[in-house]
């Protein structure tokens, strides 16, 4: 069994996804809105806000959409971990990613990882980064 991040946007899914696709080095993102789908009681919003979008690296795959609007608050209580194999590969990304965004720990060593940090993004995804080797 594997788990894939699904993330919960507000309104910014369009511009978050390509940014991350390219910070992670992607090139299969997919984006779908929801005006691209037929028109149901399931799925009555019919706008360019995206309905499902996602891209794999590595063996792994992040999706995202954008939240309904007036929903509440679509990712509190939730970050995506990810765990580079070197400090530099993991500071690289903690630079691009958390650029625009509140750093709530500055990239570092810690006790249990070579490189460490944690921020929410310029999107309002909460990541944690850590390095699992130096």
């Amino acid at each position: 069994m594997m788990f894939m991040p699904y993330i919960h946007i507000e309104g910014t899914c369009a511009q978050a996804m390509p940014f991350y696709a390219d910070a992670f080095g992607a090139t299969d993102l997919q984006m779908m809105k929801y005006s691209d789908t037929p028109p149901s009681e399931a799925n009555p919003v019919q706008s360019d806000r995206i309905m499902h979008s996602q891209f794999s690296v590595d063996g792994g795959t992040l999706m995202a959409s954008d939240y309904p609007p007036g929903s509440g608050d679509p990712q509190a209580g939730m970050s995506v971990m990810i765990a580079p194999k070197t400090v530099a590969e993991a500071k690289a990304l903690f630079g691009k990613l958390a650029k625009g965004g509140s750093v709530i720990a500055d990239f570092g060593p810690t006790f249990f990882s070579p490189g460490f940090g944690m921020f929410k993004d310029r999107f309002g995804t909460h990541w944690i980064i850590g390095a699992l080797s130096a």
